[in-house]
């Protein structure tokens, strides 16, 4: 084990994160009642050019008009890009007015670490000025090939980081890819055509103490194949996936959630090495099987998440 070690940043729980219209209010009062552990209200993609200011207001609404809190829900806004003239009255506005109210920033098409550190020392500033009381952090969406090119020096940056999300649909168009589906199987590829970019930003992400989170997948009406990309995240060590619909929501909670078999199995791997070590034993038997440090890491890792579940669901 190296002598660096980079403990993770911020805890939340992040399985499932439902993607709302800043435009749209109606989508955004039934947000309040969906199973999503987390929620961005959308400034960037999801809204055209000429309904942006409206957003941004209703966003700025929702936000101290909802109690948000109350439902549990983990409360993010994704801005528009640096490199448009939203930008800056995203931050501005929104943090100057609602803040308080406010867990995190999405920030789209992160492709250095001086695009975090622009929008956090906006924030900085306004936090002081507002006297907002709680640290606002930031996540990066990883969706240009520049992003990618530099994604460990991003996750390694000092910042309030505490998250990369995976934007395959920008990713797909800014690589040129041979594709119009956002995310879901190429036939033409034999594979997962965003496997290499997941793992990537994967272990950028664990490197340096951050959550990994995967992006959207387009066809709603395709349950078994969001499915499916979400277990291929999850291998990897994604911790959730987004909805673009409500749909997708419980799909994605009961993938990124430990079965109860897996419960017991890890519960189980402790307990066997712990009888190990009494017996002066560095590794053991279960079930036919080789179980060691790593196995116990392994076992901690999930029980960690099923904990951390159960105290949401309390």
């Amino acid at each position: 084990m190296s002598y660096s070690l980079f403990p993770l940043r911020k805890q939340r729980l992040q399985r499932s994160e439902l993607a709302v219209p800043g435009s749209n209010p109606t989508m955004i009062d039934k947000a309040l009642t969906s199973a999503a552990d987390y929620i961005f209200l959308d400034c960037e993609d999801a809204v055209a050019p000429p309904d942006k200011e409206q957003a941004r207001k209703n966003i700025i609404q929702a936000l101290n008009d909802i109690d948000w809190k109350g439902a549990g829900k983990t409360m993010s806004v994704r801005i528009n890009g640096l490199d448009t003239h939203y930008c800056c009255r995203d931050v501005v506005d929104i943090v100057e007015q609602a803040g308080s109210k406010l867990d995190t920033i999405l920030i789209p098409k992160v492709g250095v670490p001086a695009d975090v550190y622009a929008i956090e020392s906006f924030v900085s500033q306004i936090e002081v000025a507002k006297g907002i009381k709680h640290q606002i952090g930031m996540e990066a969406l990883i969706e240009t090939p520049l992003g990618m090119a530099n994604v460990e020096a991003i996750a390694a940056a000092p910042s309030r980081l505490e998250a990369m999300h995976f934007g395959v649909a920008d990713y797909a168009a800014f690589n040129k890819a041979r594709t119009v589906v956002i995310g879901g199987l190429n036939p033409d590829y034999p594979g997962d055509q965003w496997h290499f970019a997941l793992s990537r930003m994967t272990v950028a992400c664990r490197a340096y103490g951050l959550r990994p989170i995967d992006g959207p997948f387009g066809d709603f009406s395709d349950p078994d194949g969001y499915t499916a990309g979400a277990k291929r995240a999850a291998a990897l060590g994604i911790e959730g996936k987004w909805a673009i619909h409500p749909s997708q929501i419980e799909l994605a909670n009961a993938v990124f959630s430990p079965t109860e078999a897996e419960v017991k199995k890890a519960e189980r791997i402790l307990e066997a090495l712990k009888e190990a070590e009494a017996q002066g034993k560095g590794a053991a038997s279960l079930d036919g099987k080789m179980i060691d440090a790593a196995s116990e890491k392994m076992a901690k890792n999930l029980l960690a998440t099923n904990a951390i579940i159960n105290q949401r669901k309390k």
